[in-house]
């Protein structure tokens, strides 16, 4: 059950283990196998163990309680954390609520032999975030350091749990070992006994004591009539000896015990019994003596006992998982409104009523808000009430580090140069407070154009040049994907020498860095960008996931990696091409019938279930599959007394493809006992390469040029000489931009 203490300058913690686990470890202990042991709490729950470190000092375990989707109104919690109660972890909820960090709208208490805490939510807000909301913000998720200090030789010793288990392991055989010990010792003493106690009354040496006066001569006459019948270990033998041979010599005690046998009992005394009762004797003897010669196998049978006699229902609790870090910034509840004043230089959201103050976005009070002003500089900084940034704010809005999406276009002019640069650049390695330089940091610099753009979005802008411009033309079109995007600190490239009057977006283009990268964590049943798990493929704006589940449903939701799946009742979750075809074999609930069925996914509408197999009762989905070529195996039994028929069927040449709401056709007419899948989905889809950033586009349709193979290149003294005269030519004249 766990322990823990504080002595002078000395604390232990000791996690909670399994009892049957324990018992299969020190049976592995005893066999010289290895081993681990992780913590079972009492309470059930969740479990990440991934920084246990055998309990040492220095690990940490991460407790969760277990929280179920009930719908999109009502969370169920269902076990709570190690050392938590339900009024405490109500309480921390309510807590939670009243600073404004989760938002739900009643917790009802329902805990009776089991836990159920639920927790209902008001229209609107979703399950998903609020679960994880529950985790960073309540003690529906709290740590544990265990440290291992035990008393070794006199001595506090930190140890692992691994170890503290050999040497209790290593005890409880030695007190095995002198329990046996002990029995034997038992034994002995009982055989000893009955077989002097045989020997005095079959022999009737109880009747030559009749004429002895003192109690000495009582107690000689007795031993003198013993030997005649018994020797002790070691004694010399004599010609023909068929003494019985005692293990310890005849004491005093024994005598005496001999002389209070009383008549009734020597009158009924049955030989056959009392040699029935030696030899039972001989034989516990015998057994003892065995399991001491072979101790390890008596001490793994003793374990293997306990398991068997106390280990029923005794089952793991708690559920051991990997956890995924909950952001608080992320799943935080966007309880304020963040104002911009830019003209006076300030952000927050207690600018509500300033009358230059504008509207810009929701957030948390958790969030960092970031500041660009007209001059190129920029500043990160924790939201307030109200923060001044630096006047003429030309961007405010929120910013989360970890976004590497979000692109910032823009245009600046060089206050020392009068050159007009465009770059593109992310905004990441910040020190909040800070003031940073987006530009050259010349004075007169100012910011003419800037776009922020959430998926790196390129745009072609239309650059309209001032009218005293000696450049003949002066409105030309710039495509911000022609630029690679760069860092923060990066200059840019030059956009135009010539002043320029107005700026303005023409179109927004394609992602640059094209979709993202979903994959799929089955472990903590959430999508991710970071790559653990399976690859689903590169989502853009338009596509969704496709989830099949074991009830003959199927679903279409948005990538967000903040959605929970039902692993344990999913068959298929993948990313939904226009070319998906799910496979599936079902049996109708009335009939019994069983039925092939093919379909596209023709429904768009998100985060709603669609039945795709016979809504009669005890209709149940066999298989299902999403693979170009899919094989089933079929054992069918043709009648009753015929052997059972193992069969290969390819789904996709059984049926055609038909209406998601079709029955399909019927799979046999025979009696089928089992089917399952012989392929699975096949690989993960195709990585798509990484381009490089901001490179021009191909035409579309257009065949990717191939270098063109040339020989020796021929240069004239001509051309040379062109050469050299342009170079010496000023680059004022050289006419950059002006047709």
């Amino acid at each position: 059950q766990g322990v823990e203490g504080i002595a002078v300058g000395l604390s232990t913690k000791i996690m909670p283990h399994n009892f049957c686990e324990l018992c299969q470890a020190s049976v592995a202990v005893l066999r010289g196998r290895e081993f681990q042991l992780y913590p079972d709490f009492p309470t059930g729950g969740l479990a990440d163990i991934s920084n246990y470190q055998s309990g040492q000092r220095g690990g940490k375990i991460r407790l969760r309680a277990t929280i179920e989707k009930f719908d999109k109104t009502l969370l169920i919690i269902r076990d709570i954390p190690y050392g938590t109660t339900t009024t405490a972890l109500m309480e921390s909820i309510v807590k939670a609520s009243e600073a404004n960090k989760i938002k739900i709208k009643k917790v009802v208490d329902n805990t009776a032999k089991n836990v159920e805490i639920q927790v209902q939510l008001p229209p609107g807000i979703s399950p998903d975030l609020t679960i994880d909301a529950l985790y960073a913000f309540t003690d529906c998720e709290i740590s544990i350091s265990p440290n291992t200090c035990v008393i070794i030789d006199d001595k506090p010793r930190f140890v692992g749990v691994e170890d503290m288990l050999r040497l209790s392991t290593g005890k409880t055989a030695r007190l095995l070992e002198r329990e046996l010990e002990i029995k034997q010792q038992e034994l002995q003493e009982k055989w000893h006994s009955a077989s002097l106690e045989k020997i005095f009354i079959e022999n009737r040496i109880y009747r030559k004591i009749e004429e002895c006066e003192t109690w000495e001569q009582i107690l000689e006459t007795i031993d003198a009539g013993l030997k005649k019948f018994v020797r002790v270990e070691g004694e010399k033998l004599k010609k023909d000896d068929a003494r019985l041979v005692l293990r310890r010599p005849v004491s005093e005690d024994d005598l005496t015990r001999l002389t209070e046998i009383r008549i009734k009992r020597i009158s009924k005394f049955d030989g056959f019994k009392a040699e029935e009762y030696i030899q039972k004797l001989d034989a516990e003897l015998a057994e003892v003596a065995d399991h001491l010669a072979n101790l390890t196998r008596y001490a793994i049978a003793y374990f293997e006992e306990l398991l068997k006699k106390y280990g029923t229902k005794r089952e793991r609790k708690t559920q051991l998982r990997t956890f995924d870090v909950v952001a608080a910034q992320k799943v935080a509840i966007a309880n304020q409104k963040l104002y911009v004043n830019r003209q006076d230089g300030f952000v927050g959201f207690g600018l509500k009523k300033d009358d230059k103050a504008e509207f810009v976005t929701d957030c948390s009070d958790l969030d960092d808000i970031i500041a660009i002003k007209r001059d190129g500089t920029f500043m990160v900084t924790r939201i307030a009430e109200k923060t001044f940034v630096g006047k003429d704010i030309l961007h405010a809005g929120v910013y989360n580090k970890n976004d590497d999406r979000l692109v910032y276009n823009m245009v600046y002019v060089d206050g020392a140069s009068g050159i007009s640069f465009a770059k593109r650049f992310l905004v990441s390695g910040i020190t909040r407070d800070k003031s940073y330089d987006l530009t050259k940091g010349t004075k007169g610099t100012k910011v003419l154009y800037l776009t922020a753009n959430p998926n790196s979005e390129s745009e072609t802008v239309t650059i309209q040049l001032s009218d005293k411009a000696p450049a003949r033309v002066k409105q030309f079109e710039f495509d911000f994907a022609e630029l690679a995007i760069k860092g923060k600190g990066s200059m840019g490239n030059i956009v135009t020498k010539q002043l320029i009057k107005k700026i303005t977006q023409k179109s927004l283009g394609d992602s640059t860095l094209g979709g993202r990268e979903v994959f799929f964590d089955s472990v903590v049943s959430k999508l991710n960008h970071a790559g653990h798990g399976r690859y689903l493929g590169a989502f853009d704006t338009e596509h969704v996931v496709l989830v099949v589940f074991k009830d003959g449903s199927y679903e279409l939701t948005a990538p967000s990696t903040a959605t929970h799946f039902d692993v344990p009742n999913i068959v298929l979750l993948r990313k939904l091409e226009p070319t998906t075809v799910i496979s599936a074999v079902y049996v109708d609930g009335e009939t019994k019938a069983h039925y092939v069925k093919r379909f596209h996914i023709e429904t768009t509408t998100l985060d709603k279930r669609f039945t795709f197999i016979s809504e009669t009762k005890g209709s149940k989905l066999l298989a299902a599959t999403a693979f170009a070529e899919p094989e089933a195996e079929i054992k069918l039994q043709r009648d009753k007394k015929a052997d059972r028929e193992t069969e290969v069927l390819r789904l996709d040449q059984f049926i055609e493809v038909k209406g998601w709401k079709a029955m399909g056709n019927k799979l046999s007419y025979y009696k089928i006992h089992a089917l399952h899948l012989l392929t699975d989905e096949g690989p993960e889809p195709a990585r798509r390469e990484v381009k490089k950033r901001g490179g021009a586009k191909p035409e579309e349709g257009a065949a990717p040029a191939e270098p063109e193979s040339v020989g020796a290149v021929e240069v004239t003294a001509e051309e040379v000489a062109q050469s050299q005269a342009l170079l010496r030519q000023p680059k004022a004249q050289l006419g950059l931009f002006t047709g």
